[in-house]
């Protein structure tokens, strides 16, 4: 039977660099564009909850959060016998982040393969 061998694997910290900045820069678009989706979900009166959607980041373990800022996001969200208007929906996060984590991570994977 073969042994196997170790590898030591130095990366330059310059590209080291770069690869942590194009992850965070990516994390940090895909979760632009969850913001986005779930915007266009969101139930819409006089556009206060959706203004008040952000995206904040973590850079230093490559995470991002979206969330919405009003008394009454939470409800709006969790309420499913709430009426809303067509096209418009409780549940507007949580469907957005679910529908589009194949084109997050394939947002986050361009966006390092592009700055390598």
């Amino acid at each position: 039977m073969a042994r196997g061998r170790a590898w030591k694997v130095s990366i330059n910290p310059s590209a080291k660099s770069v690869l942590n900045g194009s992850a965070n820069r990516g994390v940090a678009l895909a979760a632009e564009h969850i913001l986005g989706v779930s915007n266009d979900q969101a139930p819409i009166e006089e556009s206060t909850l959706i203004r008040s959607g952000t995206v904040s980041t973590d850079p230093g373990n490559f995470t991002a959060a979206v969330s919405y800022d009003t008394p009454y996001a939470a409800r709006q969200h969790e309420d499913m016998t709430l009426r809303h208007d067509s096209g418009r929906n409780a549940k507007y996060l949580e469907n957005a982040m679910n529908s589009e984590v194949k084109v997050a991570a394939e947002i986050i994977r361009k966006t390092i393969a592009g700055e390598l």
